[in-house]
């Protein structure tokens, strides 16, 4: 099956650019109740996920850094604990699965990293359980067609 099946495209996500403010990220996090968003550079190019552990780590981390001063903080000044790996949409579905085992979303990108969008874990569970309801189905089907004959 082709991932972009599963895709959010880019104008659908929130997600921050790396030379964004550490406030600006938080406000944008807590407007939209998200626990993690993708970066993107200035080209376009997905760099990695941020989040909110990263944004507390940083401020327990930094001596002098409380919210009111999180302004002076680059998103790209902020350590990330957990490399958050993308797919190239080219990829396939066991690529996907493998990575939406330990992350709530996977960044998508293009042949030339460009960030295209994303994929979420709960759009990919929610498909193999409708998968697996389809086949339970054509089980009991099958099996009362061989329980009349």
């Amino acid at each position: 099956m082709n991932i972009a099946f599963f895709l959010t495209p880019k104008n659908e996500v929130v997600c921050a650019n790396q030379n964004s403010t550490m406030r600006q990220v938080m406000e944008k996090m807590e407007h939209h109740g998200y626990t993690a968003i993708p970066i993107i550079d200035n080209e376009g190019k997905y760099v990695g996920t941020l989040t909110e552990g990263d944004l507390l780590w940083k401020l327990k981390n930094s001596n002098d850094l409380n919210f009111k001063n999180t302004e002076s903080v680059k998103v790209k000044e902020i350590s990330r604990r957990i490399i958050h790996k993308s797919v190239s949409i080219t990829s396939n579905i066991e690529s996907l699965i493998s990575l939406a085992i330990s992350q709530n979303f996977v960044p998508v990108t293009d042949d030339n990293r460009i960030f295209i969008g994303i994929i979420k874990r709960s759009d990919i569970i929610h498909y193999c359980f409708n998968e697996m309801e389809k086949r339970k189905d054509l089980e009991i089907q099958q099996f009362s067609m061989y329980d009349e004959g």
